[in-house]
């Protein structure tokens, strides 16, 4: 039953998702596509914390907050992508109003979580480039556990703001919303509670996680230019640079995707692009992150040929 009347409303009990197509080929062929991206997405995730937990030598606060990106990563697609993967075999494409609650608070929780991340990983690159010195205080396993508190907690609040909103919303009778997940926005076209209070608090808890983290990164990469700049040694430049480069190759796909969305008048895309961008980065990224650490990353390829060396000789 996808309704019951209450009142002078109609009180949904479950939403239909429009999805990306209605083309039945091209639907089990993104299913083929996005399943492949997921397994990868799982397998480098989990892959990238275990290698990080095991090996000694990565047990430096850059890779614990790189082990929590993974975490975040796994979470975000997690919150999606099964949906979406079932939704693309199954001819009506529904979700539960629980449901759709669950998967709204988890990916907006998730996606917080990483930006939290991303910005704590840029200020622990402010703090070994710039103040090299004091890096072992100021990074300790103590401010490393804080600032890991600050990013869960503020995911939480973000996420609960969403969610006490979604619950406020009063829905007219439809019930389709044109989306493949169910983004607060598209939720809110379908309610009867545009213009409302509930509607205006999640843009300023998610507004304000996505400009607190990027001054943050920002003045950590600000300061991290003038010192590399500083450097007389090209070596020191070149080593300094290397270590920050997967991290700003990370940054800006996340938030330039996310700025797309979220920043950009909604007049200057259409609802295929939204979705097409969506697919991006919250299904895409999170396999391009671990492929982005491990590619670059030295000590993480090194690290990785030392288990495997390890393993083929036991």
């Amino acid at each position: 039953m996808d309704s019951l009347v209450e009142g002078n409303h109609t009180a949904v009990t479950e939403f239909i998702l429009v999805g990306l197509t209605h083309d039945p080929v091209l639907r089990v062929v993104l299913f083929i596509i996005i399943l492949g991206i997921y397994l990868v997405t799982l397998s480098g995730n989990i892959c990238t914390i275990l290698l990080i937990r095991v090996s000694t030598q990565l047990h430096h606060p850059m890779y614990f907050f790189l082990s929590h990106l993974a975490f975040a990563d796994t979470g975000y697609s997690s919150s999606v992508t099964p949906n979406m993967l079932v939704n693309f075999l199954l001819e009506k494409n529904t979700i539960s109003y629980v449901g759709c609650g669950i998967q709204l608070g988890s990916a907006v929780f998730f996606g917080s979580v990483e930006c939290f991340v991303l910005a704590a990983m840029a200020y622990d690159r402010f703090m070994a480039i710039c103040n090299p010195l004091m890096y072992s205080t100021k990074m300790s396993t103590q401010v490393c556990v804080h600032l890991l508190a600050v990013a869960y907690i503020g995911g939480f609040l973000d996420a609960s703001s969403f969610i006490l909103s979604f619950l406020g919303l009063v829905f007219c009778g439809s019930n389709r919303v044109n989306h493949f997940f169910c983004d607060f926005a598209p939720l809110v076209e379908v309610s009867c509670s545009a213009g409302s209070i509930l509607t205006i608090v999640p843009s300023f808890t998610a507004g304000f996680v996505i400009v607190f983290t990027v001054i943050v990164i920002a003045i950590s990469y600000v300061y991290i230019l003038i010192t590399i700049l500083k450097m007389r040694s090209t070596e020191g430049r070149h080593k300094a640079f290397s270590t920050c480069t997967s991290h700003l190759t990370a940054v800006t796909l996340f938030y330039g995707t996310v700025t797309f969305i979220y920043v950009m008048p909604k007049s200057s895309y259409s609802t295929d692009q939204n979705k097409v961008i969506s697919v991006f980065y919250m299904v895409v990224i999170p396999m391009l992150n671990p492929l982005i650490y491990s590619l670059r990353n030295n000590e993480i390829k090194g690290a990785l040929k030392r288990k495997l060396g390890s393993k083929t000789y036991f």
